[in-house]
């Protein structure tokens, strides 16, 4: 069976009809048959977004989305403080052989610019 994947907007309408749904004293295994999801997915749910309006879900979209463009600035000055210094040690030849064992992925132009 296909599975639906609901968007944040629509999880928050869901979650205030099962408000309104208790409210009328329901118990949870009919709600969540009257909302057509699972118990499982109910609780995720109600952890995840329980009491969140359509607002703060954007606001939260948009932090997240600021945190990764953070860290990949972050990972980028990193990366260049390590090019510095190994370059003050071992030269800016031998830099990119260097930082490539260690994991990191290197463009030799790059290197040679800083």
């Amino acid at each position: 069976m296909a599975r639906k994947h609901y968007r944040p907007k629509e999880i928050i309408g869901k979650l205030r009809e099962e408000e309104v749904l208790f409210s009328r004293g329901k118990r949870v295994t009919d709600v969540v048959k009257e909302l057509g999801i699972h118990e499982i997915t109910y609780y995720r749910w109600r952890k995840e977004y329980g009491g969140m309006r359509v607002d703060q879900m954007k606001r939260l979209k948009e932090l997240e989305q600021e945190n990764v463009r953070l860290r990949k600035v972050v990972s980028d000055l990193t990366l260049d403080k390590m090019i510095i210094q190994l370059a003050s040690r071992y030269g800016y030849r031998k830099v990119t052989g260097l930082l490539r064992n260690a994991g990191w992925e290197v463009n030799p132009k790059r290197v040679e610019r800083i």
